[in-house]
């Protein structure tokens, strides 16, 4: 394969930016110069529809906030959807493709979303800290602490927001989220170290001041073969062939929707995070505040995918030493699957989410009185407490 060729499904669906920029010549670049001035006389595509009912409990101009709960008590789980050129229904994909639905399965009762807009011309020069902002108004609307659970681009975005503002968030779980870039290699890290960054500013100018992700998958091509949404999505061979054809054309219709990136906010992540890498080396500046991970204390469950091209797992994984939660608080998974399938894919939902609800849901206060128990009754205890 080469540089000019399109990448896989797995690798490319949340990175197309970094391919554009990264394989531009001028002929491609003034080819797309053409698509993002002109007028386009076809409509928009409509939105994925939800698989699972929920109402929009909260609007504000960078995100609505979906509300998938079955009851209003207990601790309200949200979970920060990335903000990478593709919807938010990535969570909700379909039934038995939904993490929205295996979390409720597993017992969570209280499911949050963040669905994050599009962004329009008035908004290109939107920052990082204007999207945490907007983060911390829907925490404060739930009445913190909450546990939140940020996937891929929204996992650093989750492990910001929890470093920034550590009481507000009981328990944290990241899911092939980007955070020691220079833990491991991955595809899209090298993009990003060999690119310059005059590369990327000349996507947004191009763009006029946005990330245009309609005219980047019209420049790279939205054709996708079909046993790779097979792949992501894992499908069983015993799987009716109607099931599977609703299945597969969904996941194009999901790929083929598209969101438009603000300029600011895009630079500063490649720029931040995946040339500087200022969150694992301390010098990230959120809200008038630098990040100090090794104050976030609070219990973190990490997972990774083992053939995540896009997001290495020891990119993640790092993060166990960055923190400064003790180990026994920490707890991780490396999922045998590639990027998506951490999020759609029907066994790693069945098997590894369960395993997060059940976290979420312990009760730490219950625990410690069990231990306390354990020890004041153990044999040998009175003697040792002397």
């Amino acid at each position: 394969m080469t540089d000019n060729e399109p990448r896989p499904l797995h690798v490319n669906p949340l990175s197309w930016p970094f391919i554009a920029a990264a394989t531009a010549s001028d002929a491609v670049a003034t080819y797309f110069n053409d698509l993002a001035h002109a007028v386009i006389d076809e409509p928009a595509l409509p939105e994925l529809s939800w698989a699972t009912q929920n109402c929009v409990a909260l609007e504000l101009a960078t995100v609505r906030l979906r509300d998938f709960s079955t009851s209003s008590s207990g601790v309200p789980t949200l979970i920060c959807a990335p903000f990478a050129l593709h919807g938010a229904t990535i969570a909700d994909f379909a039934p038995n493709h939904s993490l929205i639905q295996a979390l409720r399965k597993a017992g969570l009762t209280r499911v949050f979303l963040t669905e994050w807009r599009s962004a329009g011309p008035e908004m290109r020069w939107l920052s990082i800290d204007n999207y945490l902002a907007d983060l911390n108004v829907i925490v404060d609307a739930f009445g913190a602490p909450v546990d939140l659970i940020g996937l891929c681009q929204g996992g650093w975005m989750a492990l910001i927001y929890a470093a920034r503002f550590p009481a507000k968030v009981r328990r944290l779980v990241l899911a092939g989220a980007p955070v020691d870039i220079r833990a491991a290699e991955s595809w899209m890290s090298d993009v990003a170290r060999r690119t310059p960054l005059s590369a990327f500013d000349e996507l947004v100018r191009l763009g006029g001041g946005r990330v245009l992700g309609r005219h980047v998958l019209e420049l790279w091509g939205a054709t996708l073969e079909a046993e790779e949404s097979v792949r992501v999505l894992q499908l069983s061979r015993a799987c009716d062939a109607d099931d599977r054809a609703e299945l597969e054309h969904r996941f194009h219709e999901w790929y083929a929707w598209t969101l438009d990136l603000p300029g600011t906010y895009y630079l500063q992540v490649v720029s931040w995070l995946f040339m500087e890498n200022r969150i694992a080396e301390g010098s990230f500046v959120a809200l008038g505040r630098r990040i100090d991970l090794a104050s976030l204390k609070i219990p973190v469950f990490l997972i990774a995918g083992r053939e995540d091209s896009l997001v290495s797992a020891n990119q993640l994984l790092a993060t166990a030493r960055l923190i400064g939660t003790p180990e026994t608080e920490i707890e991780s998974a490396v999922e045998p699957c590639a990027h998506l399938s951490l999020f759609v894919g029907q066994e790693t939902l069945a098997h590894v989410w369960r395993r997060v609800a059940a976290w979420l849901n312990r009760d730490p206060l219950i625990e410690l009185r069990a231990d306390q128990a354990i020890r004041t009754y153990a044999p040998g205890a009175s003697a040792r407490a002397g």
